[in-house]
């Protein structure tokens, strides 16, 4: 019975973590603020009650912003559901196909520059929400210093963020400030079934993109809230199926995409919770929430909101690691420095997938190491030869003049199909000049 009293405490700590960012997520990605409490409950409820994870909570994400509000932005609101309906059924067929395990496959550099990027276009995108006016740049500023001294204090297990969102509500309330807040309509109107007549090929790439970043945030977070505590590990091919019911179900409300979220996810681990009751629970009251009382988010103004994600941004941005990265290895450094300044500079996708080119032709280069030592009788090569190294390979060998060539090849752990050809044509070619070649180790 104890343990379900952890999981009541922990699924209230969590519900008050996920409100402020369900709906500040969903302002800034250009939908109405009750559907991103929508896909706060369907995360809650539905994928809290599926296998895979036990602790982890998901819901609408900081990381998943940007992508939808360019998506909104390029097809229109009524579009959402279709391509966050795609999205959860690419999700499904990839857990079914066990391809959970595959995403976690990916340099941790060009994971760190994702974040970072997306981290600074949500900060850049929200500051324009703080500075507009004096008054939203007070109440802004406020809420950050708010949520940061917060946590110092005896009681953070209640949400920073939460306590600044309440103060600073409350503030522009109490002195009625002329600032923009935000606007909510009614569920009957906002929900709605997906419209089939706006899918193209537009939307079906669109809904690809949202299924590999929202698969890779997931499979991330389940291996970060793996290490938080002792109890059941994540099946991540079941949880990738879990993540895809929740999207579909998402999508066929039209309301916005889900992650596993890690903040939500921490909240939860460190208040406590001991099974997945606590994650349903907070479903539950986000639930009762947006039914009951949606008024009150009428009176929260924007700025506020804008600020929580600037504050959410700067903790993606992750500055401190991206230093420690680029003090200890410099060419991961560059990798992660590419994907975000691309991912600021073009968008999300093309960020990406370079970052990922990058990474794979860096770790090419890595395991490619040639040495090639010329000897007194010949020359000798040890480590990688691969078509990478083949310049330096050709350029040793034309070094080489003496009559008789010994070519030792017994430290060459892998020789591809470029470097042996150039190697058989530089015997070929000494033999016809009138010298002798002795190779070793082939």
């Amino acid at each position: 019975m104890k343990k379900y009293w952890a999981d009541l405490g922990a699924s209230v700590v969590v519900f008050l973590v996920a409100l402020p960012l369900c709906v500040g997520v969903a302002v800034a990605s250009g939908v109405p603020a009750e559907l991103g409490i929508v896909t706060g409950v369907v995360g809650g409820i539905v994928v809290g009650m599926l296998p895979g994870s036990s602790l982890q909570v998901s819901g609408p994400a900081a990381g998943l912003t940007v992508l939808v509000a360019d998506a909104v932005a390029r097809h229109g609101i009524q579009a959402l559901g279709v391509i966050v309906l795609g999205a959860g059924l690419l999700q499904v067929a990839l857990g079914l196909a066990r391809c959970g395990r595959w995403f976690r496959a990916i340099s941790p550099s060009v994971v760190q520059g994702m974040l970072a990027g997306i981290g600074l276009v949500l900060i850049f995108g929200q500051l324009k929400h703080v500075v507009v006016s004096p008054v939203a740049m007070a109440l802004g500023v406020l809420t950050v210093v708010i949520m940061l001294l917060w946590q110092r204090t005896p009681l953070s297990l209640v949400p920073g963020m939460l306590v600044g969102v309440v103060v600073c509500t409350g503030i522009a309330v109490l002195f009625g400030s002329e600032v923009a807040r935000i606007e909510v309509g009614t569920l009957s109107t906002d929900v709605h079934l997906p419209d089939f007549s706006l899918l193209d090929t537009g939307v079906v790439g669109t809904a690809v993109v949202f299924a590999l970043v929202a698969s890779a945030e997931s499979m991330f977070s389940a291996a970060a809230v793996d290490r938080m505590h002792d109890g059941p590990r994540t099946q991540y091919n079941r949880e990738l199926v879990a993540q895809g019911v929740g999207n579909s179900i998402c999508g066929l409300l039209g309301a916005l995409p889900m992650t596993a979220v890690i903040v939500r996810s921490a909240a939860n681990v460190q208040a406590g919770a001991r099974t997945k009751a606590s994650r349903v629970l907070h479903g539950v009251w986000l639930l009762l929430f947006v039914v009951l009382l949606p008024g009150l988010l009428t009176l929260i103004p924007i700025a506020v909101l804008a600020a929580v994600l600037v504050h959410a941004g700067w903790k993606l941005l992750g500055l401190k690691q991206v230093v420690t990265l680029w003090r200890t290895d410099k060419p991961e450094g560059a990798v992660l420095v590419l994907t975000a300044g691309l991912i600021v500079a073009t968008d999300l996708l093309t960020g990406t997938l370079v970052g990922l080119l990058a990474a794979v032709v860096k770790t090419a280069w890595d395991v490619s190491r040639l040495s090639v030592t010329i000897t007194t009788d010949g020359v000798a090569l040890k480590g990688n030869a691969t078509f990478l190294r083949l310049p330096r390979l050709l350029d040793a060998l034309d070094r080489v003049d003496t009559e008789h060539v010994r070519m030792d090849l017994s430290g060459v752990r892998h020789l591809d199909q470029a470097c042996g050809q150039a190697i058989d044509q530089w015997v070929d070619q000494s033999r016809r000049a009138g010298r002798t070649v002795e190779l070793v180790g082939r």
